[in-house]
């Protein structure tokens, strides 16, 4: 009888399908347990070998938790909007949603070979338009919606209007738009309806502005900064530039202080919330209000040391800041005009990044010194961002590093407002120091300094304290086809949300998937496509008069949309009236396990984060934060393989020829490389058109030579290892077990298959304490001492290391269990039965099999995880070395409770002893107990 794992494997994986052994029910009688993966994205690649590894640790906890008595929620799904497959559509004319529903067969294929305990039957995917209609109610909820700092949460925007009804909003709190006019109740009443949703705009969660954004003109569409790399879009790396363009906008910033908070009461690590933290960017001090010489206009600042006020020797506004064209002068213009167009084409996180090069344009304009009134001139300069702060900073070279680099470089007068040989920082930790030019800060220390600044400031007008913070409103709003369609129309330009019962609005059919010729997104190609509000229901274009019939939002959602609150749908995924019920809502509460990688730190974990908490806002999650752990996982490695092609020829030198040769380092498809570095050159002939006529030289052993380099495991780098060509070779369990056993879960590691074969040597001796050539050998003999041990070890050392996610080391000692059992000869029922559930998180389909070959008839998915018992680790016995004068002789194996006396009566009697002694007595017996036996002369 022997092992057979692709048999096994496709019969349990068919047992599960047919018996929905995974299907999870929203009961309230056992404890609940949620654990998510991070949602995939399908690509048309599928997946690789470095895919599973997080997939493998939250399967095996979640098998676990099940055989521990849990209730566990764990889903799977798809967020399946994105930009790829809209530019396959756009090369190809295929719909996104061909090739979506194509990436998805092939991801569920792959993901069920390895045998996942996923509950299917919950599965979402952002694309549908069950799962979307969702999405679009959540954005009506947001634009319905405005922050109250009073209460410090999201409220109806009817509350808001409520109070300008009764008194105007001089005394709202809100988190709004900058410079809004105050207006009375009188005032607010005699409005227009249009005018008051023109002034409610700027009130909203959601809202339309002209924003900075990340423009890509080839292909169509906004960028978000963790789409662009080095200035150019990460998907087919095309030239990305900042222009203005009329968004939606989230105020995710309403709830900077909220999303700071909250890190205090999770189990995240430290690094991930440290960038959080950082993103967040929390600043307390002063905005700081500069008068401009000749004009009525102003320039606020927000600076964390206003008590260097008198130190600021220019000012840098961002290139894109709305004053700039406004105050350069005519002698500058060309100059400005030139800086701005080419800061246009950086990225903003290569500007924040680049802190070495020092660029910048004097715009010929002069600010006033809000206490000296001396001029000061003001600058262009890419190292301010328009979206930070204020887009503006007041710069003291005598205590900034680059504000002192700038000023030298463009040769700027430094005005240094300490005493001549004292620095910031000993400014900052002494108190008393006189301060040039200032009366009212001399012989302040920092902090007395600081606060007094700003009530001077305060006294004349031109500044206040204030807490700042970097986190910017999200962009919401994307130049794309494939993704969710706004649930909005306009009326008079103004936007108006379409009433819940009648989404989803359906993502429409369009002849092509670019933007229009006129540049308009894409869904400016669909020729049905205007909201009937009368007979609410999308309807032909030309059907649009202005009366009934309205145009519909272009843009749609970005990706992030929907992978901002689908952990909840998941709890309820049939309920086709909210996004879940009340009660299943309130069962699961949030997620105790998130499982993903640490590239999701900011973006999707800081917008799933605030999408929560609007959501308790309005009564709807039950809790302020939606993933209670987070574990991200590391990256399992590809190794890469190089030749080396001789530059301006076609030949190939072996690494181990190259001497003098200039050579260009190409990647070359790992799979033409054999375990001792040598390359198939005809297969390397055969795999691209462009090497069929390559030459090489080989060396003195007549073999090709490649160079090798661990890296990111990326189809690009030709080192992928398709995880389907493992299990069709070693089986699934083995590929579970050797993901595992790579190292630590967190921690970066390279792939290596030549190891795999010594995974699948330990499943096979396994199996063999099971069943021999002949069929099953267990029996019901009691087990020995040794055998209890054993398996006692193993339940304890298991147990610890499932849950502090030690998953490598249970590989270990599964390996150490099974050379142990099989020395003892163990094929006892009390043995190998709780091994086999002890396995089963690990490598479930060979533990199902065995358990099935032990006579049991239900799946081994919820037998009761066997409890480690101590007494059976006790040791009873000892075995003692003999030493006859020092030298140890022969051992004996005694029992623990014997005295000191016993002993030395079992030792003298004992006939090797008296072989020793030759009828002499010893003049000494030396015992110590659970330790040394030693008879002295």
């Amino acid at each position: 009888m022997k092992y057979y794992p692709n048999e096994i494997e496709a019969k349990w994986q068919k047992f599960w399908k047919e018996n929905q052994t995974f299907k999870t029910e929203n009961d309230a009688d056992k404890p609940k347990y949620y654990i998510l993966d991070m949602f995939p994205y399908p690509s048309g690649a599928g997946l690789h070998v470095g895919h599973p590894l997080g997939y493998i640790a939250s399967d095996i906890y979640t098998r676990f938790k099940r055989q521990k008595g849990f209730n566990v929620l764990h889903p799977q799904g798809y967020d399946s909007f994105g930009l790829p497959a809209e530019q396959y559509a756009i090369q190809t004319g295929q719909h996104p949603a061909v090739t979506t529903e194509a990436n998805i067969a092939r991801y569920r294929e792959q993901l069920d070979k390895i045998g996942f305990s996923f509950d299917w039957s919950r599965e979402v995917r952002t694309s549908n338009a069950d799962y979307y209609k969702h999405t679009q109610w959540i954005f009506i909820q947001l634009f319905n919606a405005w922050y109250n700092k009073v209460s410090d949460k999201a409220e109806s925007i009817d509350t808001l209007v409520a109070i300008f009804e009764k008194e105007g909003n001089a005394n709202v709190q809100a988190v709004c738009d900058e410079a809004i006019e105050i207006f009375t109740a009188a005032q607010w009443n005699a409005l227009s309806a249009e005018e008051k949703e023109t002034i409610l705009l700027k009130y909203r969660m959601t809202y339309l502005a002209e924003t900075e954004v990340n423009w890509c003109p080839a292909l169509g569409t906004v960028l978000a900064n963790d789409e662009i790399k080095d200035g150019l879009s990460e998907r087919g790396g095309h030239p990305v530039i900042r222009k203005k363009m009329k968004q939606w906008s989230m105020r995710i910033s309403a709830y900077a202080e909220r999303l700071l908070q909250g890190l205090e009461d999770i189990d995240w690590t430290e690094s991930i919330k440290e960038s959080q933290r950082n993103w967040i960017g929390k600043s307390v001090g002063a905005s700081v209000v500069f008068n401009l010489k000749e004009s009525d206009d102003t320039i606020e600042v927000f600076t964390t040391r206003p008590d260097t006020i008198f130190g600021v020797s220019f000012m840098t506004l961002a290139p894109e800041h709305d004053l700039v064209r406004k105050i350069t002068t005519a002698e500058q213009k060309e100059a400005v005009e030139a800086y701005i167009d080419a800061t246009s084409k950086r990225s903003e996180r290569d500007r924040m990044a680049d802190v070495k090069t020092i660029s910048g344009v004097f715009t010929g304009a002069y600010a006033e010194h809000p206490f000296t009134k001396a001029p000061i001139e003001i600058w262009i300069g890419d190292y301010v961002l328009a979206g930070y702060g204020t887009g503006a900073v007041m710069a003291v070279p005598c205590g900034d590093t680059r504000d002192y680099a700038f000023a030298k470089h463009f040769n700027i007068e430094i005005k240094n407002i300490f005493d001549q040989d004292i620095s910031e920082e000993a400014y900052a930790e002494k108190e008393g120091f006189l301060l040039v030019e200032s009366d009212f800060l001399n012989g302040l220390g920092y902090k007395e300094a600081t606060a007094k600044a700003i009530v001077e400031l305060e006294k004349i007008g031109q500044g206040k304290g204030k807490t700042n913070y970097r986190l910017r409103d999200a962009v919401f709003s994307r130049q794309r086809y494939w993704g969710e369609p706004f649930p909005v129309y306009y009326v008079n330009n103004l936007p108006k949300m379409i009433d819940k019962k009648y989404l989803p609005i359906v993502l429409p059919e369009v002849e092509k998937y670019l933007p229009t010729e006129d540049g308009q997104p894409p869904l400016g190609n669909a020729a049905v496509w205007a909201w009937d509000t009368v007979n609410n229901k999308v309807v032909e274009n030309d059907k649009i008069d202005g009366v009934t019939v309205f145009p519909l939002e272009l843009n749609t959602m970005p990706g992030w949309a929907g992978s901002s609150w689908y952990w909840m749908r998941y709890m309820d995924p049939q309920n086709t009236e909210d996004i879940a019920s009340p009660e299943a809502l309130a069962y699961w509460q949030n997620v105790d396990l998130y499982i993903g990688g640490s590239e999701h730190a900011t973006g999707h974990l800081l917008y799933s984060r605030f999408w929560n908490k609007f959501l308790k806002d309005f009564g709807v999650a039950p809790t302020e934060e939606p993933f209670k752990k987070l574990i991200n996982q590391g990256m399992i490695l590809g190794t890469s393989a190089f030749v080396y092609r001789i530059d301006g020829t076609n030949k190939f030198i072996s690494k181990d020829m190259i001497k003098d040769e200039k050579v260009q380092q190409l990647y070359a498809y790992v799979g033409l490389v054999n375990s001792s570095s040598e390359l198939d050159t005809e297969g390397f002939k055969a795999w691209r058109p462009d090497y069929a006529n390559a030459e090489f030289i080989l060396n003195a052993n007549g073999k090709y030579i490649v160079g090798h380099e661990v890296e990111k495991m990326s189809k690009s780098y030709f080192n992928v290892v398709n995880p389907d060509d493992i299990c069709e070779e070693y089986g699934a369990d083995t590929l579970r077990l050797y993901e595992m056993f790579l190292g630590p879960l967190e921690q970066a590691k390279p792939w290596n298959t030549a190891g795999i074969s010594g995974v699948a040597g330990f499943l096979k001796k396994l199996w063999r304490l099971y069943a021999d050539d002949n069929g099953v050998v267990i029996t019901d003999d009691e087990p020995t001492a040794e055998m209890y041990k054993s398996l006692h070890k193993t339940i304890k050392k298991v147990t610890e290391d499932i849950e502090n996610f030690s998953f490598n080391t249970s590989v270990s000692q599964f390996m150490i269990c099974v050379n142990e059992l099989a020395q003892q000869k163990c094929n006892h029922r009390a043995i190998l039965e709780p091994l086999a559930i002890v396995v089963s998180p690990y490598a479930p389909h060979i533990a199902e099999e065995l358990w099935s070959m032990l006579g049991h008839t239900t799946s081994i998915t919820y037998a009761e995880f066997p409890e480690f018992n101590a007494s059976y680790l006790v040791e009873s016995a000892k075995e003692y070395p003999v030493s006859f004068n020092g030298k140890m002789r022969f051992k004996i194996e005694l029992p623990l409770d014997l005295t000191e006396e016993e002993i030395k009566a079992i030792i003298l009697a004992d006939e090797r002893t008296v072989a020793q002694l030759q009828g002499r007595e010893p003049k000494k017996v030396i015992i110590v107990p659970g330790k040394i036996i030693n008879l002295v002369g």
